[in-house]
């Protein structure tokens, strides 16, 4: 059994806080581009127009924060519940927790043109 709980949460109530929160911006920013997919001649022009907008720009970084915490919090439970071994498990945690520090900060890069 695993006793400690992941680095983003204090428990298992705040993990699954952190779950709920994380689905619902995700779940708006989806429902926001279909919307504007939908309603939208979307070309280079619009789309740019769409990411030069500062609020958009919050949007999207609030959706890659929240990607990478939705994963975390998701993967961390997987592993835990799969990988008993506590050398495996931390090799694979680490590589996970290292692919999406890599993708969150790479789509600030793009996100802001870093």
């Amino acid at each position: 059994m695993v006793n400690s709980v992941t680095n983003l949460g204090r428990s298992g109530v705040y993990d699954w806080l952190i779950q709920r929160v994380t689905a619902y911006v995700l779940a708006l920013y989806t429902i926001f581009l279909l919307g504007f997919l939908l309603t939208s001649n979307v070309n280079y022009e619009t789309w740019s127009a769409l990411f030069d907008q500062t609020w958009f720009r919050i949007f999207t970084l609030m959706a890659l924060l929240s990607i990478g915490a939705h994963a975390w919090v998701g993967l961390w439970t997987v592993t835990t519940d799969y990988i008993k071994a506590m050398g495996p498990r931390f090799i694979v945690q680490a590589a996970c927790g290292l692919t999406m520090f890599v993708y969150v900060v790479w789509g600030i890069q793009i996100l802001w043109g870093l």
